[in-house]
């Protein structure tokens, strides 16, 4: 008995499956060995917890036979089928008791197919995939078994099978006092359905060519499969390639000379094995999505746990994380409390708090901005990198487009829903249209997308931290100007961000020399391995992994005392009188970003406890990314003023001297009640006096106004007169 079309035979392929199950070893197997092969054992344990599939390593059947590998590529529905009746026989013999159809689920192909590779000949053959889910259909129940009624005598025939994607109808009653032709109906509840989705597969953007768009690929789900991936994940699929006829009209036999594909899925596999896992308290446990992904060995647990008992694993995962960028030592211990993440806070009320970190980043050309964030996007799971230029309110949170396959209504997710339980990264903030950023508002607080549109009402989730980085308005920082009239951003916007760092590029030969040395030794030996003590990129995202799913902090007593004492003391700081009204000081969001920062810092440590020292740091991160954005350019020294008030203290002080001085040379030169001076030779004796610095005309202005509103002098034009 041959398959149809080849010199295939049916029985020595059953031969081939049945050795291959049997004897097939993990490892070097010993000739003598009594051990049983490892896919006896897989079965065993589908006994065991009544599964419906079972997955088989196409690289252990190369390994084993080739040939049969060859003939499974090149025929699959003819080598599964066959594989299917083996393993049904292997089940009766082994447990006569079970009842349910086995699968053979195979994945790991030898090699991988690139998408826009797809051509006729690989039609009906085995491919793998890889790529990003950017779609999901509603499950669609499909017919498998029907069953049909006589209208007449009410007699119901047997089950009736699909046959090649369709049902053919009894013509006549079965039962023979009956036999009236066309009286039978379908009973829709005694009919058994199966599960179906179809998925829009894009490829990853490393594959696309230069100038090219991506491409996108349909997949078609059945039973276990479906909802196995979310839009947003990047997966492996295994499946085989197929072609249908499309009619020219519905209710016409003819049919287009163009041919639909789609790949009927065997089974799919999450790739991010450089990213972290997104763990999602939500997620039920099927072993079906990928889990084989997420579980952490016992050997790696352990491994991990040691590390995290080091007492420097903070600096040393901070050193870790980028390690191409030089310095910037506070950027990079923020972000990392950003990947670790705070705990997410349900109350008994229905009040949420969020446990995702924002940060902004905001500095001149040049001080490697982009390149954290491009490092942190290919860190972080479910990560989505923007630019504010090309992205529009509707591409950030979601839109209303007809679906091509059924012609309603759909939403499709923008990049915050796509990145949701990941890190949203988005470039060019300060040049992104308001429209836009005020989409922001709400994803960066309540986490999540409010949609009206088309007759579509939707919450959706987009429980995203934002990583945002802006340049300044003209470019380079003004360090003569607060804050806020630096970059152009509302603050309502600037107090949603926890962390708000500022790049400076500030020239200082020695540190100029070590940064030209480290940037020219990337280029000619590899620095990396230059720096000791770094953990490599696969042991730092299973770390943090680990942590997000494992680790989940509370607040010890003495750490909560510590919060409030802080958060008062920051407080007090913002006071001054005669502020303007555009302040950042500690608002209560500050506390929860304390709060969030300090059950990160718990997290690093692996600890199940916020102490008082994760507080103290949490507190050090903030007050120098608060005060780096107000470093005062006289002095050099970080003020808080510069914030709070937008005067730095160093240029209150300035000023008040200048008023002084002032006062004491119309005390010396002028008399009361006598003649008037002009503010020029006013200024030209104040130049005079070395301990002043370089004093402006305005300055002179300022200082005489202040003098006039004391009651001191009167001013008339240009000249000065001492009352």
């Amino acid at each position: 008995m041959y398959v149809w079309g080849t010199n295939i035979s049916v029985q020595d392929v059953n031969a081939a499956i049945v050795r291959f199950l049997r004897n097939f070893m993990e490892g070097p197997s010993q000739a003598d060995s009594i051990e049983e092969g490892k896919y006896m054992r897989e079965l065993d344990r589908v006994f065991e917890i009544e599964r419906e599939w079972i997955d088989i390593d196409a690289q252990d059947i190369y390994n084993y036979d080739q040939d049969l590998y060859n003939k499974m590529v090149r025929y699959p529905l003819e080598v599964l089928a066959i594989f299917e009746i083996v393993l049904m026989d292997m089940a009766s013999t082994r447990n006569p008791l079970f009842e349910k159809h086995i699968q053979a689920r195979i994945f790991n192909l030898r090699t991988s197919t690139c998408m826009r590779n797809l051509n006729p000949t690989d039609i009906e053959k085995m491919v793998s995939l890889k790529g990003m889910i950017i779609r999901c259909s509603s499950v669609i129940p499909e017919i498998r078994e029907a069953v049909f009624r006589c209208l007449i005598c009410g007699y119901f025939s047997d089950p009736v099978r699909v046959e090649r994607g369709r049902i053919s109808e009894p013509k006549r009653c079965m039962k023979e006092e009956c036999a009236t032709k066309n009286s039978m109906t379908l009973v829709h509840n005694r009919c058994s359905f199966a599960d179906k989705q179809i998925v829009r597969l894009q490829e990853t953007p490393d594959e696309i060519p230069e100038g090219g768009t991506p491409h996108t690929v349909s997949l078609l789900m059945h039973d276990k499969l479906v909802d196995a991936g979310k839009p947003g994940d990047r997966v492996e699929v295994t499946g085989i390639y197929r072609a249908m006829s499309v009619r020219v009209a519905p209710t016409q036999r003819t049919v287009k000379s163009l041919f639909k594909t789609y790949i009927d899925c065997l089974h799919i596999k999450k790739t991010n094995k450089s990213r972290m896992q997104a763990h999602d308290p939500m997620e039920v446990d099927n072993s079906s999505n990928g889990s084989e992904d997420v579980t952490f060995d016992e050997q790696m647990v352990e491994k991990l746990k040691e590390l995290s008992k080091n007492p420097d694993i903070y600096d040393r995962l901070t050193r870790s994380l980028a390690p191409n960028i030089w310095e910037l030592e506070d950027v990079k211990k923020g972000l990392l409390c950003q990947l670790f993440g705070g705990n997410a806070l349900k109350l008994a009320s229905g009040a949420t708090f969020r446990g995702d970190m924002n940060i902004l980043l905001v500095g001149d050309p040049g001080t490697s901005k982009s390149q954290l964030l491009q490092y942190i996007h290919k860190l972080s799971p479910r990560g989505i990198y923007t630019s504010g230029r090309g992205s529009s309110a509707v591409g950030l949170t979601a839109y209303v487009t007809k679906d091509p396959e059924t012609g309603e209504t759909v939403l499709e997710s923008g990049a915050l829903v796509l990145s949701d339980k990941g890190i949203c990264c988005i470039d060019e903030f300060d040049k992104m249209s308001d429209s836009a950023r005020s989409m922001l508002h709400e994803v960066m607080e309540q986490q999540t997308v409010s949609i009206a549109k088309a007759g579509i009402i939707a919450s959706l989730n987009a429980r995203t931290s934002v990583l945002a980085c802006a340049n300044p308005s003209g470019s380079r920082y003004n360090p003569r100007l607060s804050v806020i009239d630096n970059i152009h951003l509302p603050p309502t916007l600037l107090s949603r961000f926890d962390l708000i760092y500022l790049l400076l590029d500030k020239p200082d030969e020695q540190m100029d020399r070590r940064l030209a040395k480290h940037i020219v030794a990337l280029h000619f030996e590899d620095a990396e391995s230059v720096q000791q003590d770094v953990l490599d990129l696969s042991t730092l995202t299973a770390y943090v992994s680990y942590a997000r799913k494992h680790i989940h902090p509370q607040l010890s007593d003495e750490a909560a005392e510590e919060l409030t004492r802080g958060y008062v003391e920051m407080r007090r700081r913002g006071n001054f009188p005669g502020s303007s009204k555009k302040v950042i000081t500690a608002t209560p969001r500050q506390i929860e970003s304390l709060i969030r920062l300090s059950e990160a810092l718990a997290r690093i440590r692996f600890s199940e406890w916020v102490d008082k020292q994760d507080v103290m740091e949490a507190f050090r991160l903030l007050e120098v990314a608060m005060q780096q954005s107000a470093t005062d350019h006289s002095t050099g020294t970080i003020d808080m003023d510069l914030i709070t008030t937008g005067v730095s203290a160093s240029e209150r002080m300035r000023r008040d001297n200048l008023a002084a001085a002032t006062r004491n040379v119309i005390m010396e030169k002028m008399q009361l009640g006598g003649p008037s001076m002009r503010l020029m030779e006013l200024l030209d004796e104040l130049k005079k006096q070395s301990s002043l610095g370089e004093v402006h005309l305005s300055d002179l202005r300022n200082a005489v106004a202040t003098l006039t509103t004391e009651g001191f002098v009167a001013v008339h034009g240009d000249t000065v007169k001492r009352v």
